[in-house]
């Protein structure tokens, strides 16, 4: 019994120790299940994207296909940014180390054929678990192709070449700062293709292979997706490319003859829509190279002499100044411009009309003003009526003006007139005007401030706020929103968007819109007027000068400025033209009337006609006007003589033929009345050159004579020669010195330099 009782003993334990075994196993299985379990739902759920493109980017390789860029365009369909194909080049260390390529070779033989330091790929390569190094971007056809022959010549497989895309502007530097530039990686950083970037960039495609272990493409597997790059939509802008030639063309040489230290801008608009046609900012620079210093800001900053961090601060900040697009970014005080605004507002409120007398002695006291506030012309107008008060920018006038029509009612047609809103232009940087606080404006004890602000002083607006302004008041009243895009097409031609002429509000009534257009015209039209060197035979111009301190310089600098638009009758364009701090050793008087009145009658002179906007000429003014020269080749001399002289010219001949084989000056130029005419009948006319002379400062009849003693011949612009001897020649299209065909025609600038009617700094 004790025998079979031990044994029934060291059996129960056994039994216990299978249970617990068994129990411990399944609670060992199960929990090892869950933690399995849980492992699994946490790398196919929680963690499936992250282990998916781990998996992606070992078993399968992409290749970006760069879409192309939307091409912009100007208002007539000209091409001023287009994309093209060009190359990147890039290296492999991973696979230079796995086909046991020589790295020196290939960084010696790339850095000759791209111009790349052969350091820094050697440098590159040290990264040897890399698939990508970039050597070289957006490279041309040319190049790309040697860098195959060096690929193919000795078949290496480290050396890659994708396609690319590279953004060119075939018009350079015009109109840059409007259409800005995009960076290495094609994304827009200004003007236009910054702003519609999202319509602009288009959807790069992409080529996706299957890969080994290795990354290697599988032998076997040919598997490959191809997915489409999209090409971007185009842009149509309002710019005119041609309007913008000439606002360009004529501040530039504004820039040379009045040796203007700070830039100068430029702004031309359709009064009726909004719509900017041509916009400048001078210096500017080269789009295709914008990371390049203008000539003007090399100089300035290579004289300073910085070196290091101080010099790379200099450079990026000359950068953005160069880009900077000051026609709507910068403001400055309006000066006597502004003096529009302030008429049409006293019109509208009828303080005043075209019979209020005026008395000007040179100063007026105004209530909390220490000391008179002075009038431009210290000696004083006299009496006056409104529209001479006009011609004259009379600051007395306006000045009693601004406090017949009330702090409250001013500052409430400031308003109207848009002066404290941003305009709303599709581009960015929009600078924000600077006034008095209405407090202190609107102090019933001090009226200084409203005083002087009646004639443009003490505040500051940006160019782009004043223009579209004074386009409401020639337009009949009506506020227009300014834009540079007016349409979006798609690749395919579909018209996306397009961009209608929007009214903001109406400011002023057709009425005294008709008004005040008339009295402008006087400004420019009238001898007594500030404005008359914007004067363009043949056409109705209206506009204001302006004169001010560049309140943002601790020195005496001024800002000089002409607004005008045309035909006074029947308004189309406006024309801003502004010109930073212009040297007074350039011979002539600071002053908008002189100096930037006769540029924006220049420009009127070419963009008007080129709108075909006709002249009219008075029958008096015709027989001064310039006319343009027939071609009279191949006609017998007898029917040449006879065409010529019906149009007023002198005829000169030159052999025994009977027969005209040449011509001075060449058909189709445009020549002063009067000029004499050179026919050749047995020899082509000379080809020798001769030198220009110096013509400023010379009156008409002086500066046609030592033409054509030179055998040269003179186109006049601006004042209509007459016997006075304050009309001289203020400006000339080819400098003197520069040598130039015998017959050439020289366009001269003439202004009345009265400057007792003309105001001055």
């Amino acid at each position: 019994m004790d025998v079979a009782g031990k044994k029934t003993n060291k059996l129960k334990p056994n039994r216990q120790i299978i249970r617990r075994t068994l129990f411990l196993m399944i609670v060992c299985g199960i929990l090892s299940f869950v933690v399995l379990l849980f492992q699994l739902y946490k790398i196919q759920i929680l963690e499936h994207s992250k282990w998916e493109s781990e998996a992606i980017e070992q078993q399968v390789r992409e290749t970006v296909i760069n879409a192309s860029r939307g091409t912009i365009y100007d208002t007539n369909m000209k091409i001023l940014a287009m994309s093209a194909t060009v190359d990147t080049v890039f290296i492999s260390p991973i696979e230079m180390l796995k086909y046991e390529e020589d790295p020196s070779l290939i960084a010696s033989g790339l850095s000759e054929i791209l111009g790349v330091s052969y350091e820094s790929i050697m440098e590159k390569w040290e990264d040897t678990k890399s698939w990508y190094k970039t050597v070289a971007v957006k490279i041309e056809q040319e190049v790309s192709d040697k860098v195959r022959e060096f690929k193919n010549e000795h078949k290496l497989k480290s050396v890659h070449i994708v396609e690319d895309t590279k953004r060119y502007y075939p018009y350079s530097s015009l109109a840059s700062q409007v259409i800005g530039f995009v960076g290495i990686d094609n994304k827009g950083l200004e003007g236009v293709e910054a702003v519609y970037e999202k319509y602009l960039r288009g959807l790069n495609g992409r080529i996706v292979r299957a890969t080994s272990s290795e990354g290697t493409d599988m032998l076997f597997n040919k598997y490959e997706d191809y997915f489409d790059a999209v090409e971007g939509n185009a842009l149509v802008l309002t710019l005119d490319t041609t309007i913008q030639y000439y606002l360009e063309k004529h501040i530039e040489q504004a820039i040379n003859d009045y040796m203007v230290q700070n830039g100068a801008v430029g702004i031309v608009m359709d009064v009726n829509t909004g719509a900017v046609l041509a916009m400048c900012t001078l210096p500017d620079y080269d789009l295709n190279n914008y990371l390049e210093l203008n000539d003007a800001a090399k100089v300035e900053l290579e004289e300073q002499g910085l070196e290091g961090d101080a010099y790379n601060a200099a450079l990026t900040e000359a950068l953005q100044n160069q880009w900077r697009n000051r026609s709507i970014s910068d403001t400055y005080e309006p000066g006597s411009t502004f003096k529009i605004i302030t008429l049409a507002s006293c019109l509208e409120e009828g303080v005043v009309n075209p019979d209020t007398d005026f008395y000007c002695k040179g100063s007026i006291d105004v209530k909390g003003r220490k000391g008179p506030l002075h009038c431009w012309r210290h000696a004083g107008h006299g009496s006056q009526n409104l529209v001479s008060a006009t011609q004259h920018s009379c600051n007395v006038a306006f000045t009693t003006m601004g406090l017949m029509l009330g702090a409250d009612k001013f500052y409430e047609y400031v308003r109207s007139f848009g002066f404290m809103d941003s305009t709303g232009i599709d581009l960015n940087g929009e600078g924000k005007s600077i006034w008095w606080p209405d407090s202190q404006f609107k102090n019933p004890d001090n009226l200084s401030s409203l005083a002087v602000a009646s004639f443009g002083q003490t505040f500051n607006i940006t160019p782009l706020q004043l223009i579209s302004a004074v386009s409401a008041v020639a337009n009949g009243g009506y506020l227009m929103e300014p834009y540079v895009v007016k349409q979006i097409v798609s690749p395919e031609g579909e018209i996306l968007l397009s961009r209608e002429p929007r009214v903001i509000r109406q400011v002023i009534s057709e009425e005294t819109s008709a008004r005040v257009c008339e009295i402008l015209e006087s400004v420019v039209g009238s001898k007594e007027g500030t404005g008359k060197n914007a004067y363009v035979e043949g056409y109705r111009i209206a506009g204001k000068t302006g004169t001010s301190e560049d309140v943002g310089q601790m020195t005496d600098e001024y800002i000089v400025s002409f607004v005008g638009f045309a035909p006074a009758d029947d308004p189309k364009i406006a024309v801003l033209v502004l010109l930073d701090n212009p040297s007074p050793d350039s011979g002539i008087p600071i002053s908008g009337g002189f100096m930037a009145a006769p540029v924006v009658g220049n420009i009127f002179s070419d963009v008007l006609p080129y709108m075909g906007v006709e002249p009219v000429y008075s029958e008096d003014n015709s027989k001064k006007a310039d006319i343009t020269l027939p071609g009279v080749k191949n006609m017998s001399v007898e029917e040449a003589k006879e065409k010529l002289k019906a149009l007023g010219f002198k005829v000169q001949i030159e052999g025994g033929g009977d027969t005209v084989i040449d011509q001075i000056p060449i058909a189709n130029v445009n020549v002063a009345a009067g000029s004499t005419i050179i026919l050749y009948t047995e020899t082509g006319r000379p080809t020798n050159l001769v030198t220009v002379p110096d013509l400023f400062d010379m009156s008409y009849s002086k500066a046609r004579e030592t033409l054509e003693q030179a055998g040269l011949y003179i186109r006049s612009s601006g004042v209509i020669p007459s016997g006075s001897n304050t009309i001289v020649v203020a400006r000339q299209s080819i400098e003197k010195g520069n040598e130039v065909s015998i017959g050439s025609v020289i366009e001269v600038t003439l202004i009345d330099r009265d400057q007792s009617i003309i105001e001055t700094a």
